[in-house]
């Protein structure tokens, strides 16, 4: 076991009210029995970047009240249905919407991982996304003899990069394989908080074949075994998302009331699969 592993509950401590989390998309390996463990703690005023989309994490975060700034190109449920909670926090105006595009979280997030202030992206000039990012800026580009605008976007340096991995070895390295939006997101973060399906007695980095997907521990800023700690959702190609809950899930959160009670049955009487 690494020294760096914790309890599930002992990783979301570390995680204050206020702090920025940088968050995956659904196929890439999210912590769900941390955000659990996160809503059962009442973890509250979280700026959520989802680099770049995000889903069921998400929805729990918003529908709990933990979210202050949501910073994201799209919330979904995919063939679920509509994301519930998200739409109605929008309505009642419930946190700070900081509307995006898949390329531009990707291009502010590797400006993060660069110690860059900024990272300039065209393809959103002409778009209604400018009036409402006054943090957006448009410069003439300095090297170019003709007029030739470009959108310069500040960097997004979360506190935590927080996800779900399939394992860690020994020294606190995580295997992530090819998810390189999990690299761009933990070089951007202060710290990685990660659950994984299990701790193994190895070394990652000893084979040339393993190393090329591991983030090395200098990253890492906790680890806790969770075996399935990303359902309901997928984990890669180890196991596949929970259809049935997910329909029951989109059902319920379609109320209030059926929101909380989903809580109660999956999130705070811990009947979740952890």
């Amino acid at each position: 076991m690494t020294a760096m592993t914790s309890s599930i509950e002992q990783l979301a401590a570390q995680i204050p009210n206020g702090a920025k989390i940088a968050v995956p998309p659904d196929y890439s390996g999210v912590a769900m029995a941390l955000t659990r463990a996160l809503l059962r703690r009442g973890v509250r005023d979280l700026h959520v970047v989802c680099v770049p989309v995000s889903g069921l994490q998400a929805e729990l975060l918003i529908g709990a009240g933990c979210v202050a700034t949501l910073e994201t190109s799209a919330i979904t449920l995919g063939e679920y249905g509509p994301a519930h909670r998200f739409i109605n926090g929008l309505r009642k105006n419930a946190f700070r919407m900081m509307d995006a595009t898949c390329p531009a979280v990707h291009a502010a997030i590797q400006a993060g991982g660069k110690g860059l202030p900024f990272m300039p992206l065209r393809g959103i000039i002409g778009s209604d996304l400018l009036k409402s990012r006054p943090d957006w800026m448009v410069i003439d580009n300095p090297f170019s003899s003709e007029k030739d605008p470009i959108v310069l976007l500040p960097a997004i340096r979360p506190d935590f990069a927080v996800f779900h991995a399939p394992f860690a070895d020994r020294n606190g390295n995580v295997f992530i394989g090819r998810r390189r939006e999990l690299v761009a997101m933990a070089h951007a973060s202060a710290a990685s908080l990660v659950t994984v399906e299990e701790v193994r007695d190895i070394d990652l980095l000893a084979s040339e074949e393993t190393a090329a997907g591991t983030l090395t521990a200098a990253y890492i800023g906790g680890i806790a075994e969770a075996p399935r700690g990303a359902w309901p959702l997928r984990l890669w190609d180890i196991y596949p998302e929970d259809e049935a809950h997910l329909r029951q899930y989109t059902e319920m959160a379609r109320s209030d009331e059926g929101f909380e009670r989903y809580l109660d049955l999956f999130v705070r009487e811990q009947r979740a699969a952890e």
